[in-house]
């Protein structure tokens, strides 16, 4: 599904109640409130965020809002065309999400283990939820309806996890019988000009090699419509009981999918004037290959899924330490956590930044992922309890710098529940939780100075 776990406050509450009003908005002018609910726009009842975003395009609506003490208030609003009113609301979809019923065989969240938090489980399978929020979607469990309507409101771009085009490889992997139309889906979103990014989980044996190169061919005959291809390795927790078996990738396998995907580059770039698949960050990792320059991530247009996000993250520390041109003394000890993925990586960042910094001294700490395994490396799927458990033995430091995807967007709650307050009381040392962002990484340490110039 492309996120691990769906970062929607209330996502059960399927009614449209104002959470927020922006400032100097519409709403705030009408004297709208959070607590009030909104009832029509131009007499029709709102079935979601993407109804309302198409309702409230035009230069007049009306709009009836139902205040907290029941009174319903009815407007005629002149407007700019396509300005919003200025509302948030606690749904942000207004209604409930669309859950996935597929059995991937490679599914993370059936490799989750138990008794954790309800949201964890939840399999999201929304198009409004990859419009807004980037989200990867299956398209099978959707209605011939439900891809009209993409077409008619213009969803776009969207992000589909399709792993093959292969009709009966792609049922057999998703266990689903819808899942074979996903060519034919994709080829009426070209000819309506819907814009897609896609992703192929990548399981050896399974849907590399030949199966790999036909995908991918098919992908590239729908190009621009199709405008980028990630390609990510699978993720295997030790909660695997009653699952297809599935070998991990190594060393040998990850440097041969990334030679077939860079010679697939280069046919592209002469073909189309773009690269168009993008091995993912692991691959490179796992291979010991070099990272890619820069400009050949074309704009990063699949950073969020793990593609590019070491050179770009390295290309923002490069910047910061250029815009530095003072002596800045900063006697100070601290920890960087990562996952084991990027230790060698972030031990080149720390050696860039120590250079910089006079008196900083930066030890990165690779945290072994116990909870969900070892073959799980990314910094984002570190639980407190490893971080705990990793850290206890360390004294005469600082702080300790972890990125945020650790936690659970706009908290400080790790995976297993356990809080950053937790952790700093346990260990009695200052978890400085930090965005996955070289720019705010420099700045943090700028701001530690404590005033000291040099």
């Amino acid at each position: 599904m492309g996120v691990l776990e769906l970062e929607l406050k209330n996502i059960f509450d399927y009614k449209n109640i104002i959470q927020k009003v922006k400032k100097g908005s519409i709403a705030e002018e009408l004297n709208i409130e959070p607590g009030d609910t909104l009832l029509t726009i131009n007499g029709n009842k709102v079935k979601d965020i993407i109804d309302y975003k198409y309702l409230i395009t035009d230069d007049y609506v009306e709009v009836e809002i139902e205040k907290k003490n029941g009174e319903v208030w009815a407007f005629e609003i002149e407007k700019e065309f396509d300005e919003d009113l200025g509302i948030e609301f606690t749904n942000p979809l207004i209604d409930k999400a669309k859950s996935c019923r597929n059995k991937c065989m490679f599914c993370f969240i059936d490799q989750l283990p138990k008794n954790m938090r309800r949201t964890l489980y939840f399999k999201d399978d929304d198009s409004r939820l990859s419009f807004l929020q980037g989200n990867f979607i299956t398209l099978t469990n959707m209605s011939d309806d439900d891809i009209d309507r993409i077409i008619k409101y213009r969803l776009s771009p969207i992000n589909i996890s399709v792993h093959t085009t292969n009709p009966e490889l792609r049922i057999k992997m998703l266990n689903n019988k819808n899942a074979g139309k996903i060519y034919n889906i994709l080829k009426r979103f070209k000819d309506a000009g819907i814009r897609v990014n896609c992703q192929i989980v990548l399981v050896p044996n399974v849907n590399d090699g030949e199966e790999l190169d036909r995908t991918l061919m098919d992908l590239s005959s729908l190009y621009p419509s199709v405008g980028s291809v990630a390609v990510v390795p699978v993720g295997l927790t030790r909660y695997r009981e009653n699952l297809p078996k599935i070998e991990p990738f190594n060393e040998k396998t990850s440097k041969e999918v990334l030679l077939f995907l860079l010679n697939k580059q280069k046919i592209f770039m002469e073909k189309m004037k773009t690269r168009f698949v993008f091995p993912s960050d692991e691959f490179y990792v796992m291979a010991d290959y070099p990272i890619p320059e820069y400009d050949e991530y074309e704009g990063f247009p699949q950073i969020e899924n793990g593609v590019g996000l070491i050179r770009n993250f390295e290309h923002e520390i490069d910047e910061e330490l250029k815009k530095i041109d003072e002596d800045i003394i900063l006697n100070k000890n601290y920890f960087i956590v990562t996952g084991t993925l990027a230790e060698k990586f972030m031990n080149r960042i720390k050696d860039k930044i120590m250079n910089k910094f006079k008196g900083l001294n930066l030890k990165v700490i690779p945290i072994v992922n116990n909870f969900f395994g070892n073959l799980i490396t990314v910094s984002g799927l570190v639980t407190g309890q490893d971080l705990l458990a990793q850290l206890k033995n360390y004294d005469d430091v600082d702080g300790v710098l972890i990125p945020k995807s650790m936690l659970r967007e706009g908290t400080d709650v790790f995976l297993d529940d356990l809080t950053v307050r937790d952790i700093q009381k346990q260990l009695g040392i200052e978890i400085i939780p930090i965005e996955v962002s070289g720019k705010k990484l420099i700045k943090t340490f700028i701001k530690k100075r404590g005033g000291q110039n040099g």
